[in-house]
């Protein structure tokens, strides 16, 4: 999660994507040093060679920001922090450059895809429980 504090309260809270394993976002204390409404990038794009479009981009660390981007459930950036476009708004318009940045918390790798809908790696048994009226139910755990 994102929050944007105002007088040390939070007043917004944005879903985040954060980076991926092996491009995992630095943590610590930053300020906001760039700020770009449409930003794009000169290392990663969806085509070779191509440069990748980061709108509300908002620069605190080296090539690292905060920006509008697509969030799969769980960390898939090269390093960047995504938000939906709302928030990457909202976040644009109330910092400016020099605004302070703390970026810290981790997702251990049993969490990447634990936001998943879980429904699409579930098997539905080919027949009902094995549990009926003419079948007795199994024993409780302390019994085993």
């Amino acid at each position: 999660m994102a929050y944007l504090l105002q007088n040390g309260r939070p007043v917004l809270a944005s879903p985040i994507s954060s980076g991926r394993y092996g491009h995992l976002t630095k943590g610590g204390s930053f300020k906001i040093l760039e700020k770009e409404r449409t930003h794009y990038s000169s290392m990663y794009g969806r085509i070779v060679d191509a440069r990748g479009t980061m709108h509300y981009f908002m620069r605190f660390c080296g090539a690292d920001g905060m920006h509008a981007g697509y969030l799969p459930g769980y960390p898939a950036s090269h390093g960047c922090v995504r938000m939906p476009e709302q928030y990457a708004i909202a976040f644009f318009n109330s910092v400016g450059v020099g605004t302070p940045v703390s970026v810290f918390g981790r997702t251990s790798a049993g969490r990447y895809y634990s936001d998943r809908s879980q429904s699409a790696f579930l098997r539905r048994p080919r027949f009902g429980p094995p549990i009926g009226p003419r079948l007795a139910p199994p024993p409780p755990p302390w019994w085993r």
